[in-house]
């Protein structure tokens, strides 16, 4: 990536895990709970501390902390706190799981996390999927989706990407030649030369492979990507282009749609929100106001409330 990733959420310096320990269950014991107090807490750590709360919560009282909040907190504000106290991957393969189950799957969730990952991060994810539900993620994957768009998913899960920073500037020309014949060269597409390409190459390799393609075509690949693909497939093409591009203005367009219009996707605002806020938060909210004019924080007030918004605000800062 050729941006430095700014997280809103850094580790507490010096961190007290016993004196965190205390405040917490003093939060949620007795009558009534202490939301502001556990905003204040769990907002302000790493994941990494979270987790060393959680096990000295164990140690000190023998109870489990994430079923102590689950029984004390309800909601919208639940979810952002529970999402918090997961690793950052099983966070990610819950997710991935609740866009499988029951009826219809939520392909736009699918598309963001896995088009947005590499390699390294994909082999953590399929691991973590799999010692979590007993199912490989490719099997489950492959039973919810179809087409040309389970064929590129298919390839993102199994590892095929690039180590990242893998650069070849001649094998780039060749790429684009073989997107530009594969696609407006010729009367319809083919998908798989896109799939393939689009799978394969580092993140460093595909801004190559676009440069050359806008030189050989004289247009951009979205354009020729959206004239191409349509659906779920060009959802994910698009995705896979945008992170290859800048991913903090990728997950700022995701944060602007699951608020705009009528409702608002709490779901997807969470899961960038706390899955972001050690990584590139900061970039994002610097991406959002430049695209849209208007700070994250305000578009968040407006669209949250209560504890919700309070926790929402916490993650990224400068509220």
């Amino acid at each position: 990536m050729d941006y430095d990733p700014i997280p809103t959420v850094v580790p507490a310096e010096p961190l007290d895990v016993e004196a965190d320990t205390v405040a917490l269950r003093t939060a949620m014991k007795g009558f009534g709970t202490d939301e502001q107090a556990i905003i204040d807490i769990l907002t302000a750590r790493s994941n990494a501390q979270r987790q060393l709360i959680k096990e000295n919560f164990l140690r000190e009282y023998g109870r489990d902390l994430i079923e102590d909040l689950k029984s004390e907190l309800g909601g919208k504000f639940e979810d952002v706190i529970i999402a918090l106290m997961m690793t950052p991957v099983q966070y990610l393969c819950k997710q991935l799981h609740k866009a499988m189950a029951g009826m219809g799957t939520n392909e736009s969730a699918l598309v963001e996390i896995l088009c947005t990952k590499s390699n390294e991060e994909m082999s953590e994810i399929v691991k973590c999927y799999e010692d979590m539900y007993d199912r490989p993620l490719a099997e489950h994957m492959c039973s919810e989706t179809s087409g040309h768009f389970r064929r590129l998913l298919t390839l993102i899960v199994t590892g095929v990407r690039d180590p990242a920073g893998t650069v070849d500037p001649e094998k780039a020309k060749e790429q684009a030649e073989q997107l530009y014949n594969a696609g407006e060269a010729k009367l319809g597409t083919d998908e798989e030369v896109f799939n393939r390409i689009l799978a394969h190459g580092s993140f460093a390799q595909l801004r190559l492979v676009f440069e050359e393609y806008k030189h050989l075509s004289g247009q951009t690949i979205e354009q020729a990507i959206k004239h191409e693909m349509s659906g779920e497939l060009h959802e994910a093409m698009m995705a896979i282009v945008e992170c290859v591009q800048s991913p903090p203005a990728f997950f700022a367009n995701r944060l602007f749609k699951a608020m705009d219009g009528m409702g608002t996707d709490d779901t997807t605002l969470i899961r960038i929100i706390v899955s972001r806020s050690e990584i590139d938060l900061g970039n994002i909210k610097e991406e959002f106001e430049r695209i849209y004019n208007r700070t994250l924080v305000s578009a968040v007030k407006s669209e949250t409330s209560g504890d919700y918004k309070r926790a929402l605000c916490a993650l990224i800062g400068g509220a």
